[in-house]
């Protein structure tokens, strides 16, 4: 590791969010030992602008005004010059509030696709246009899943979500039942047992982490996992391992960041990170992996626009700057990254890439 000043000068300092709770808790761990090897792989370079970084991590599982009150503590310091995180869309609005442009905030988790985000934060998860609508047409083409149900958690991401996939359809009668729940629900008996529920040949899953994970044990349970398909733009391989090879038949999975051989650095990512963490990390997941991306799009930013200051990142975004991440050369189109996406199929407890949707 080349030298770096000990002063705080010399420190740029990540605030990562992460829910250590709730049904999101589930990815903590994978989500900490992936941004651990970014910063390992960093710091090991250059650091950004030329400066060591190092990560305070935040649980992002608690009340969104509870995450956003610490954040505003840590900002008041003027010790932070960056947010990083995977968490729900309401976290990620009070904690913009709290932020107000200050510094850039990369939010690494799928996004609702709003235009209306405050300065400073960057979208780097995808947006329905380019996740869920793709797999839901992708299904219609290709095994012929016209009819959906819907069941989600209860917040912003999910019912936009919905809205999109309704708007998105020709037939206005493709949603045959649309469920919105709390969080953290143990029981999905009524959903289950509605009778409009034998009508759709599709379940569309707008729920986070073990939320997921619990939904497709019951679903299983009830031996509809034979005829009919599930699609969850918010699975990775911790929902597959929670929920056990039984519950994830028929689950298809849209994503960019699936950490398979078919794609750029997918196989020496891997053995780069056992060989950090050893053989008894956690799984690297695709939600790991997307905060990986988060602190290297935070690198391959400030080293393309020459700053972290808001401003100057928002208007190298207008000039179309592009920059580089171990996955390869990336872009903005305003506040939200272009970038492939593919959809995958449960295969146990890992992924199967089986196609490019967008």
């Amino acid at each position: 590791m080349p030298p770096f000043g000990e002063s705080p000068d010399g420190i740029i300092e990540i605030l990562d969010i992460v829910p250590r709770q709730g049904p999101g808790g589930i990815v903590a761990p994978s989500c900490d030992a992936a941004i651990a090897l970014a910063v390992h792989e960093i710091n090991s370079g250059s650091g950004i602008l030329g400066r060591e970084i190092r990560t305070t991590h935040i649980d992002g599982g608690r009340p969104p005004h509870e995450v956003a009150d610490e954040v505003a503590a840590f900002l008041a310091t003027g010790m932070v010059h960056a947010i990083t995180g995977w968490h729900t869309s309401p976290v990620r609005r009070a904690v913009a509030r709290a932020n107000a442009g200050r510094v850039p905030y990369i939010y690494a988790t799928a996004n609702e696709g709003r235009t209306d985000e405050l300065p400073g934060v960057l979208l780097l998860g995808e947006h329905p246009g380019s996740h869920t609508l793709p797999a839901v047409h992708w299904m219609q083409r290709e095994y012929g899943i016209g009819r959906w149900a819907i069941i989600g958690n209860d917040y912003i991401w999910p019912r936009e979500t919905a809205d999109a996939v309704r708007t998105s359809l020709a037939d206005p009668n493709a949603i045959v039942l649309e469920r919105f729940v709390p969080l953290g629900s143990p029981d999905f008996g009524s959903f289950l047992a509605e009778p409009a529920l034998d009508r759709a040949q599709g379940v569309i899953i707008l729920m986070v982490g073990n939320d997921v994970s619990r939904f497709n044990r019951q679903f299983a349970a009830t031996g509809r996992a034979a005829a009919q398909v599930r699609v969850s733009p918010a699975a990775d391989e911790n929902v597959l391992l929670a929920g056990g090879v039984g519950a994830n038949h028929n689950l298809f999975v849209p994503s960019s960041f699936f950490l398979d051989g078919q794609l750029v650095d997918g196989i020496e990512r891997k053995a780069r990170y056992r060989r950090r963490h050893g053989g008894f990390a956690p799984a690297m997941t695709s939600f790991g992996n997307a905060t990986y991306e988060a602190v290297h799009t935070l690198r391959g930013l400030a080293d393309a626009v020459g700053s972290l200051d808001v401003p100057s990142i928002h208007r190298a975004l207008l000039d179309g700057v592009r920059y580089e991440t171990p996955g390869g050369v990336r872009g903005f189109r305003g506040n939200q990254v272009i970038q492939p996406g593919y959809i995958a199929r449960a295969n146990g407890v890992d992924f199967e890439i089986i196609d490019r949707i967008c």
